[in-house]
């Protein structure tokens, strides 16, 4: 039953929270699940407020695939074919080393009879059958690159992972350990494109001041994501997919995190002011870019002073690239990065591909030597992520302030979580203690209790417990804290205790099983999220510096997530809860947050809590304890840290809470 706002003890639970509203019966995070088919728009920005956006979208996208920090660049070793020759252009097979051991092929593609330096164009193929190969009607990679190679481009199109050449990686995978560190096809293909450009960059007959990219469908995903994150790429011709009502629904398309609160439309605008050209067909899900997503990107072109770099072209057609798209793109490049503005002087000859002999390096070959097998692709992947958070281990001042700033930034990316300023967070008083907090315009619903509220014997305790607002209730120092008579709210974190509720993931949309991560934070990603915005409401009533923060069970891995996020939670009791947090299974089973291992995990936490008070008990052989010593004496608080690797008594976490 609730109760009126009106009565005492209900303006005693609110005093100071700016925002009373009405929370939703059903928490929004368990009935608005995103997948690739949800339908998105793109909010009002200011200039200053997308350029923050933008560059955080850029790091998004990085992360996301497995690509923060960038991976160290080791020698390509390109290997060239026989090149075959014409009359106005050459093509050569091609394979590159992007990674030791791991190789991607490719068709460089060079005009003859002009002079140099030339432009490049990078040309990443979508999901048509044969791949960099294809010569249909509705596309022709091939084609493509010899017209561009005949107006003066050096072009490289190349595989994507699992097709022709690029062969020592299926197409599809990634399963919940490599979610923790961030390795699937996305973050491969991606990273071959960036090499790409290393490639093309590399020739002396290659202008790097003049670097473009096109591709279609899933190329077009490709497109726009390497136009984003790469600033060596000037001109980007994202085909058929830049879409508010369709993401990409292939794994090459999809990552954890990636799309969590953003869409195509948004990293598409990430390459603004840089000259770009949407091209759309009436027959499949770029049919309202004339109307909807066009205009969306003009916005973001118009707060830049560039509208006049961004247009639009879209022809009744299935789902394509073909002639009529392509001679649209040519003309915007020329315009663009040629200067020659008849886009007559564009139309495009006939052409016949080499035959396959020609165009796949490995054909009659074998991966060369030191050409390395799937499993150890990843484990070498997984040994480079390790080396960048070891390269962050904490060893004296200055190294501990370059760790809180790394990991900081990883774990923010990680997480996903905002702190809510001032005036989000949202208050319903319900009966007794008890009331619902959530934050403004999201929807969200965190049932919670707060035992002695108008006391001011001692600073506010957050206590959350794993199971709930029951168990903590009944826990020893629940018990104890609320006999004491001071303020203690407990919550129900995000499906536990009183909050759990169905979820129909399946039936939310297609592929929303498959690629949940992709678009909504985990279970365990909400939880931490609950106890930043619980906190939030607590210092909406002027208890900006006393919060005490105690986790107990699995919660104390959520609040030592929590508190590395929120600097004003000055002190942390953690039940580290025998986690051994070395070991993926761990995570998989038990705190399951997509890219945590790859942000450093909790070793990533000790630096970021090093000038606050910390307990921390319970703790396995696993956790990494070294860290947490070495980061509290680098900051010389070495009496703020309390380690207890068996259980903490009621005596002393009392102690703590009173410190």
């Amino acid at each position: 039953m609730i109760v009126k706002l009106a009565t005492c003890l209900a303006c005693s639970l609110v005093a100071g929270v700016t925002a009373l509203a009405q929370i939703p019966d059903r928490d929004s995070r368990n009935t608005e699940i995103r997948h690739t088919d949800t339908r998105y728009s793109l909010r009002a920005y200011t200039r200053a407020e997308w350029q923050d956006r933008a560059a955080d979208l850029r790091k998004r996208i990085l992360f996301s695939s497995g690509l923060l920090p960038l991976p160290g660049k080791e020698p390509l070793n390109p290997r060239m074919g026989p090149v075959t020759s014409h009359k106005d252009y050459s093509v050569a097979s091609v394979l590159l080393e992007t990674y030791p051991g791991f190789f991607l092929g490719g068709n460089l593609y060079r005009p003859v009879g002009t002079p140099g330096p030339h432009p490049a164009v990078v040309s990443p193929h979508g999901h048509w059958r044969y791949g960099r190969f294809e010569n249909s009607e509705i596309n022709s990679v091939p084609g493509r690159a010899i017209s561009l190679a005949r107006q003066g481009y050096i072009v490289f199109a190349h595989d994507m992972v699992g097709w022709n050449d690029t062969m020592q990686a299926p197409h599809a995978f990634a399963g919940p350990r490599e979610e923790l560190w961030l390795l699937g096809t996305l973050g491969l293909q991606l990273w071959n494109s960036i090499r790409v450009v290393d490639y093309l960059v590399s020739l002396d007959d290659v202008d790097s001041s003049r670097i473009g990219v096109t591709g279609a469908s899933g190329g077009g995903t490709q497109a726009f994501l390497l136009a984003a994150v790469d600033d060596r790429v000037g001109y980007s011709a994202p085909v058929n997919m830049v879409s508010f009502q369709m993401q990409g629904g292939s794994p090459c398309e999809n990552a954890p995190l990636l799309r969590i609160g953003t869409n195509n439309v948004e990293f598409a605008a990430a390459f603004a002011p840089k000259p770009q050209l949407l091209v759309s067909a009436t027959g499949d899900w770029t049919v309202n870019v004339p109307s909807e997503e066009f205009p969306a990107l003009q916005r973001i072109y118009r707060l830049l002073d560039a509208e006049s770099y961004v247009e639009s072209r879209q022809f009744d057609s299935p789902h394509n690239y073909h002639k009529d798209s392509r001679e649209a793109v040519y003309a915007f490049f020329g315009k663009h990065i040629l200067g020659e503005v008849d886009p007559s002087r564009f139309k495009e000859d006939s052409s016949r591909p080499e035959q396959l002999s020609s165009l796949l390096y490995l054909w009659g070959r074998s991966l060369p030597e030191g050409a390395v097998g799937f499993d150890e692709l990843l484990r070498q992947r997984i040994a480079a992520a390790e080396a960048d958070t070891l390269e962050l281990a904490v060893r004296d001042n200055r190294s501990l302030e370059r760790a809180r700033a790394a990991f900081g930034e990883r774990l923010r990316l990680a997480l996903l979580a905002k702190l809510p300023r001032p005036g989000e967070t949202t208050v319903q008083p319900l009966e007794g203690p008890d009331l619902l907090i959530g934050r403004k315009d999201v929807g969200d619903r965190v049932p919670a209790r707060y035992l002695n509220a108008d006391s001011t014997k001692a600073p506010p305790t957050l206590l959350v417990h794993a199971d709930g607002i029951a168990a903590a209730e009944r826990s020893e120092i629940g018990l104890a804290v609320a006999g004491r008579g001071w303020p203690v709210l407990m919550i129900d974190a995000f499906q536990t205790g009183g909050a759990v509720e169905d979820r129909d993931i399946a039936g939310a949309g297609r592929n929303s099983e498959r690629y949940y991560h992709v678009f909504n934070r985990s279970d365990d990603a909400n939880r931490v999220q609950d106890i930043l915005t619980a906190a939030a409401f607590l210092r909406e009533r002027g208890n900006a510096d006393g919060i005490r923060l105690v986790g107990i069970g699995r919660a104390g891995l959520w609040a030592l997530l929590a508190g590395a996020l929120d600097p004003d939670l000055r002190s942390i009791s953690a039940d580290a809860d025998g986690f051994d947090a070395a070991t993926d299974t761990e995570y998989v089973e038990g705190l399951f947050i997509p890219g945590l291992r790859r942000a450093g995990d909790f070793r990533a936490v000790a630096p970021l809590l090093s000038d606050r008070d910390l307990l921390l008990y319970n703790a396995h052989d696993g956790f990494p304890l070294a860290w947490y010593r070495a980061a509290f004496g680098a900051a010389g608080r070495s009496d703020g840290l309390r380690i207890e690797q068996g259980a903490a008594s009621t005596e002393l976490l009392l102690e703590w809470l009173s410190r």
